[in-house]
């Protein structure tokens, strides 16, 4: 097939970014619908008070409160339950997004068409879910906040409206980058509008304005904690290959268990061979591993990048793929390292097993930026410039790369919590003490690199080679929404010696 090009989109400001924690468990969203109106048609409507105007399209979005953050005591009884109930939320957001953009001839007619036959309706599901919700916990025992009721309502936002959490900013913000605090100027916003990448249906993005010349943006990294003399300042090194098998899925089994196609997006997996919605701590074990340490099980996830040039990839028609708006060919990593490094104010405990942590919000663009902690920078550039929300254009000769940092605190308790941020926490940027009862672990960091065409913002508001993360629908494929998932598992005491390596302040692998 041809290439596939791309107008711009008038933008959602710039958010600021937030050093914090983990990726928000489910229900909320904003949802986009991209319209293009034809020459006879108006170029202004008003929906609820709301008038948004462009030259040749109009876009609408729903705010959802995600219902997902607010639970944090869920019993474990009932998380299964709870996780099911949660995907339905999404997926009634996804309903939703696809509606708006295939309604655009009812919705000029009628101003009250969103709210009627969309917001209302929508409504009326969440309402019908987070009951479900209030019964699945109060079922086993549980307490449920009735306060969450009132999240049920979404509301209509127009293009140039803040998103949830989110401040309106053009350039700026802090972000986490190993223990140290980063500036993101991420270039200037550029107005116009997108097509989206599906056929122009639904309006998925990204947008031009999404895109930056590295190479144009100043210096934002900033310097890490000073080591203690009680540091440890060791590296354990495990090579677990770049999944050039194509092991993926749509699943996610720490934020959705027992729910195929819990992530809307698809995965690259590397480490334990066999994780999806229906594995479990026993299976994991009898997984097998792409790590040459055979007794590295553990699981590292994230999602594809793309490129948009208008290849049918194998799953075009597929949940996760094509039928989430996740199109184009999917790009295997050139290099993928991961390795787990020590804290500056103290020596590290050993991972507990089955721990899981998520690095990162899926849905930042949306929740706002409180748990973003996305990467972006150029091979050559990485220790100068990294970005949160836009993608880097690199410069001929260098690769773009993806990097993590995960939460390096645990509460010596848990291996998990009911919304996955609360059992872990990142140390303080200044000084890398963990916040008071969580103890240091080894801080696990990935460096995915990729070699990707060159993107190129044309004249006419265009771009060529466009790439984008695979992402939930609503989401655009936002750089902001980058993201990263592990669950620890290790045999013959290997837990032990990552924490002995790292403490020692020797180099291991």
């Amino acid at each position: 097939m041809g290439r596939n090009t791309r107008k711009r989109r008038t933008p959602l400001a710039t958010k600021a970014i937030a050093a914090s924690a983990a990726l928000a468990l489910g229900g909320g969203g904003l949802v986009w619908a991209n319209f293009y109106a034809s020459a006879h048609e108006s170029n202004s409507q008003t929906w609820g008070g709301n008038q948004t105007k462009a030259a040749t399209a109009q876009v609408a979005t729903l705010s959802c409160p995600d219902v997902g953050q607010k639970l944090t005591n869920v019993p474990w009884r009932a998380r299964q339950g709870v996780a099911t109930e949660l995907s339905n939320l999404d997926k009634q957001i996804t309903e939703a997004y696809t509606r708006l953009a295939s309604t655009r001839d009812a919705q000029s007619k009628d101003p009250s068409f969103v709210q009627n036959a969309i917001v209302g309706p929508l409504k009326d599901k969440r309402t019908a879910t987070i009951d479900r919700i209030r019964i699945d916990i109060q079922r086993v025992g549980g307490s449920f906040n009735n306060s969450l009721s009132q999240l049920a309502a979404c509301t209509t936002q127009t293009a140039n409206q803040t998103t949830a959490g989110g401040q309106q900013q053009n350039n700026g913000g802090q972000q986490q980058n190993n223990g140290g605090q980063q500036q993101n100027n991420g270039g200037q916003q550029q107005g116009g509008q997108q097509q989206g990448n599906n056929g122009g249906q639904g309006g998925d993005g990204p947008s031009a304005a999404d895109f930056v010349d590295i190479t144009k943006v100043a210096p934002n990294v900033q310097g890490k904690p000073q080591n203690s003399g009680n540091a440890s300042t060791g590296a354990f090194i495990t090579r677990c290959g770049v999944n050039a098998n194509q092991n993926h899925n749509s699943d996610n089994v720490i934020v959705a268990p027992g729910v195929t196609n819990g992530a809307h997006h698809v995965h690259d997996y590397v480490g334990n061979q066999k994780v999806n919605a229906f594995s479990s701590n026993q299976t994991f074990l009898q997984g097998g591993t792409s790590c040459q340490n055979r007794n590295d099980l553990s699981a590292y996830y994230w999602p594809v990048i793309r490129e948009q040039d208008g290849t049918q990839e194998k799953d075009a028609n597929a949940d996760g793929g094509g039928k989430d708006l996740n199109v184009g060919k999917i790009l295997v990593a050139q290099q993928a390292q991961i390795k787990y490094v020590g804290s500056p104010a103290s020596k590290v405990v050993a991972m507990p097993q089955f721990l899981r942590i998520i690095t990162g919000d899926a849905k930042a663009f949306v929740n706002g930026p409180g748990n973003a902690n996305a990467h972006w920078s150029c091979t050559g550039f990485e220790n100068k410039v990294q970005l949160t929300d836009k993608y880097p254009i690199c410069p001929q000769g260098s690769n773009v790369v993806r990097s993590f940092a995960f939460q390096s605190c645990w509460d010596g308790v848990n291996i998990d919590s009911a919304n996955h941020r609360t059992h872990v926490a990142f140390a303080d940027p200044a000084s890398g003490v963990c916040p008071n009862g969580f103890k240091a672990i080894p801080q696990l960091t990935m460096r995915l690199v990729y070699n990707v065409p060159q993107p190129v913002v044309q004249a006419d508001g265009t771009v060529k080679n466009a790439y984008a993360v695979d992402g939930f629908p609503e989401e655009l494929h936002k750089p902001i929404t980058d993201h990263d998932d592990f669950i620890s598992v290790t045999t013959g005491g290997l837990a032990n010696r990552i924490a002995n390596c790292i403490n020692s302040g020797r180099k291991c692998a």
